[in-house]
């Protein structure tokens, strides 16, 4: 609609009756808007003050991703990393396995991915939606629950001093962009051979062969051999020697995660509950298929605290930044009263949030425990993130641990990693059901924050 004088004279004479808007202006004018909009009540009900968790897994050290979207992969390896520091009986806060090691190949991977995709759409014009898509952005970061699965099965883990972090894996911009620009560079020329109807395998080798050796000169190469020597908490020495990255995986970790299956809460009438779906394109770890299982949020949940009660954290994906303080470390629905402050209304459940991409799964974390009421009902969660114990000079929540009320899980939790013995006969059954396929545009794409 086109906005008159007079409709303007109409907002400016409606606006000086809203004697609370014109006090919050004052404050927001000066401090912003959510600094003005916390409230301290929620703050003192989840500061550090108040730090405990009827079941609690996970107190070790944070890691910390620095300027790179690793959030999945960092989340997995910190549940991998807890299993083997309770087995080890390793000193707090000295154990940290390589996410350099796992990001070198997964970049690979994602080109290898990138340029089969490519070939496979060549016959579409350059403005087609699918080729568009996979153009836009060629090389990033993001990633999910089965990608880093497929990662570490197909090429195991070493811990962090075997293969430190790089300026390029803890920055991962200019590397991102050099090699966006490559492939870019590389699709023109797959595309031209695929249309004319040549064979690009050799090319794409060659292609793949240039990928890997600017990853080698950004992040190292990935080690083949190593040894792993470490004290235990009684400063007995242990050593082991020449292991491969998957011979490591297999003795000192032991867990299958093809056990450990997506399980999501994406609400709407056209998700059913009790069904598994997968994303189109979603293949970038060939090994290994994207697949989700969705549930109503009650059964997530119970699902969550059984894997607890069992000792075990869980790997989740959320919105992280909605009604979160991150300084504080603090994710509440009542934190920010933006409805107060501004004297509206938002009136949109989850369901209508996710469709209309106001909310999706943008972060990785882990669930390190729960507070349970008497009658068995969380209150809060203890969540480990990968963002450090500081920012800036400040500390950052509960030496980098987060916590969040029950109802931000409800609203912003989309997918947690289960391990299938804490399913019901149901919910494993629906497994081997024929899967939803979302399009390769989907609102539910792998999380990078």
């Amino acid at each position: 609609m086109k906005i008159s004088k007079e409709q303007i004279e109409k907002m400016h004479e409606n606006f000086k009756k809203c004697e609370t808007q014109q006090v919050a202006q004052k404050a927001v004018t000066v401090n912003g808007i959510l600094k003005s909009a916390e409230d301290v009540e929620v703050l003192k009900r989840l500061s550090p003050a108040n730090f405990a968790f009827s079941i609690d897994v996970d107190k070790e050290a944070v890691a910390n991703q620095l300027m790179s979207g690793r959030c999945w992969m960092f989340a997995c390896l910190n549940t991998l990393r807890f299993r083997i520091e309770k087995e080890l009986d390793l000193p707090h806060g000295t154990f940290e396995l390589s996410q350099a090691y796992l990001a070198f190949y997964n970049k690979l991977e994602r080109a290898a991915w990138f340029m089969k995709h490519i070939v496979e759409t060549a016959d579409k014009d350059l403005n087609d939606r699918e080729v568009t898509w996979l153009i836009q952005s060629p090389m990033q970061d993001g990633g999910d629950w089965d990608m880093v699965a497929a990662l570490v099965k197909k090429y195991g883990v070493v811990p962090h001093s075997a293969m430190s972090e790089t300026h390029c894996t803890n920055n991962t911009s200019e590397v991102n962009t050099v090699l966006s620009h490559l492939l870019r560079q590389d699709a023109l020329k797959l595309r031209t051979m695929a249309r004319e109807g040549k064979d690009t395998e050799a090319v794409q080798e060659e292609m793949l062969n240039e990928v890997y050796r600017i990853l080698a000169v950004c992040f190292g190469e990935p080690v083949q051999k190593f040894d792993f020597q470490y004290e235990d908490k009684k400063g007995n020495y242990h050593a082991d020697y020449d292991l491969t990255p998957l011979e490591f995986y297999k003795k000192y970790v032991g867990l299958d995660l093809d056990d450990y299956i997506g399980v999501i809460n994406v609400p709407g009438d056209e998700n059913p509950y009790g069904r598994t779906y997968t994303i189109e394109d979603s293949d970038q770890i060939p090994e290994r298929e994207n697949l989700y299982l969705n549930v109503e949020m009650d059964d997530l949940k119970q699902m969550v605290i059984a894997q607890l009660k069992a000792g075990e954290p869980v790997w989740f994906g959320c919105d992280v930044l909605q009604h979160c303080d991150r300084m504080k470390g603090v994710m509440d629905m009542d934190l920010y009263d933006l409805e107060a402050m501004f004297g509206i209304k938002f009136t949109m459940n989850k369901a209508e949030r996710y469709a209309m991409r106001e909310s999706l799964p943008t972060h990785a974390m882990v669930i390190a425990g729960v507070d349970l009421d008497k009658d068995g009902k969380p209150t809060k969660w203890k969540i480990e993130n990968s963002w450090g114990t500081e920012n800036g000079g400040k500390k950052t929540g509960n030496n980098g641990y987060f916590v969040c009320g029950d109802e931000w899980f409800d609203n912003f939790v989309y997918e947690v990693a289960i391990n299938k013995k804490f399913m019901t006969a149901e919910q494993q059954k629906a497994l081997s059901g024929e899967p939803i396929v979302w399009p390769f545009w989907a609102t539910f794409n792998p999380v990078s924050a």
